[in-house]
């Protein structure tokens, strides 16, 4: 079984930063991709930013330019760093793996437990 554990949220004040990490670790699988998703309170989850395997990336309009997303092949870890941070970038924000799982022979989506991350004004 497949876990996506986050860690690296927090509270900072407007300009600031943030790194956070999510790690895949349980079955034995290939990653497609890894992304960052948020969910502001009231809002609906929306997408902050895709890795692929091959290394591409998408970002959302409202934090390119701030946000960067990287990942580490060997540790199936991917990255977010967060500079330059708004209020309007507080929510939780999720983990998101596209795996392809060797034993059950497809490609399943994960989602991490959340990490709240908090700009102040």
């Amino acid at each position: 079984q497949v876990q996506l554990v986050e860690s690296g949220g927090g509270l900072v004040q407007d300009g600031g930063s943030l790194r956070l990490s999510c790690a895949a670790s349980g079955s034995v699988f290939r990653v497609n991709a890894m992304g960052w998703y948020r969910q502001a309170p009231g809002k609906q989850r929306e997408m902050v930013t895709i890795i692929t395997n091959g290394g591409s990336t998408h970002y959302a309009e409202s934090v390119k330019g701030r946000f960067t997303v990287s990942k580490d092949d060997g540790k199936k870890t991917v990255y977010l760093q967060m500079d330059r941070l708004k209020p309007e970038d507080t929510g939780v924000y999720y983990c998101n793996a596209d795996l392809f799982d060797y034993g059950l022979g497809y490609a399943e989506e994960h989602w991490g437990q959340g990490t709240q991350v908090t700009v102040s004004s």
